[in-house]
């Protein structure tokens, strides 16, 4: 009884405090037109202190989603080009020496915002990644020898051109873990596309959105969305999803073992546990269900789920074989 009165109460609260999302959403409908489902995806991955990886081809709209998603939400933010020629020094930034006082100061990069927007993520060597890498799983940054954190909340949204790979370098498996979800950006609809044509048809400035959210409500709702009741059997449920994509001859997908080179690593479970609460949040509801997890499932697995060389001879997608685990895995 106890129980439910705290998810009664919680539920309350989630009401109360999840207003921010409406005005979030129609602050960003003024510039984006669609793409509705990638915003919810990164206001999740916000809620639930995760990054992105974004893929589609060019002219979908992307960094304008960014960009926009930052000011509504009062975050700084940083757009980084990324080039075969990057350094770490232009991530990160480095020490500068001052004849003056004949010593070196730090001089801080352009990760230091809220929100980092990675342009083509792929086309930058190692030692960039490595940079990044620290920067994203540690939330600081080496210069020298000074350890500097980074400002809450962070989290880098980056994005991937999947039709052309002339230059560019295959991220590290270590790397696409640390994304909470791979979203794929997708066309917009006819009358979607439409409507995009008329609005950029003219010459004026584009309309600049003013912040309609403050950061304090985003640590607000996070306090929230930990609290988030999730059922034993939605936990189990969870890892039944995660194993089945090492192991996938335990829930009758013995089909499944050739095709599939290594499955996704337990970071997944955790990753899918706080993108289903934050989903739950989304929801305005005090507790997360199993649709929670359907619905984040996706994005969550298909970039941990490396296919054979088997696989890839016919073709097949990490998608297909999520879906196939989805088919077979009992929901709770």
């Amino acid at each position: 009884m106890k129980q439910e009165t705290d998810i009664e109460s919680l539920g309350r609260q989630i009401v109360e405090e999840s207003a921010f999302i409406d005005r979030a959403r129609q602050a960003l409908s003024t510039t984006i037109i669609g793409q509705t489902a990638v915003i919810d995806k990164v206001m999740i991955a916000l809620l639930a202190n995760g990054h992105l990886l974004l893929e589609g081809v060019p002219g979908l709209a992307k960094t304008l989603i960014v960009r926009t998603f930052a000011s509504a939400m009062n975050l700084s933010f940083h757009r980084i080009q990324f080039t075969p020629d990057m350094l770490p020094a232009d991530l990160i930034g480095t020490m500068i020496y001052n004849p003056k006082t004949m010593e070196f100061h730090p001089r801080r990069g352009p990760v230091f915002a809220n929100v980092i927007l990675a342009d083509e993520i792929n086309r930058s060597p190692a030692k960039v990644q490595s940079a990044l890498l620290e920067a994203m799983q540690e939330k600081q940054v080496t210069i020298g020898d000074v350890t500097y954190p980074l400002g809450e909340p962070f989290m880098v949204l980056a994005t991937q051109n999947p039709v052309e790979h002339e230059g560019t370098y295959m991220l590290p498996e270590a790397q696409l873990d640390r994304f909470m979800m791979k979203i794929m950006v997708e066309y917009p609809t006819f009358e979607e596309e439409l409507e995009v044509m008329q609005r950029a048809s003219a010459v004026q400035a584009p309309i600049e959105v003013r912040a309609v959210v403050q950061p304090e409500e985003v640590f607000r709702s996070r306090s929230l969305v930990d609290r988030i009741y999730v059922d034993q059997r939605v936990q189990r449920y969870i890892v039944d999803l995660v194993t089945a994509t090492r192991s996938p001859e335990r829930y009758g997908l013995g089909n499944l073992s050739t095709m599939i080179e290594y499955g996704a690593s337990p970071r997944a479970s955790i990753f899918l546990l706080l993108a289903s609460k934050a989903h739950a949040f989304l929801q305005r509801r005090a507790y997360a269900t199993p649709e929670d997890v359907k619905s984040i499932v996706y994005e969550v697995l298909r970039h941990r789920v490396r296919p054979s060389y088997e696989a890839e001879a016919e073709n097949m997608k990490p998608e297909e074989f999520i879906r196939s685990i989805l088919e077979h895995v009992q929901v709770p």
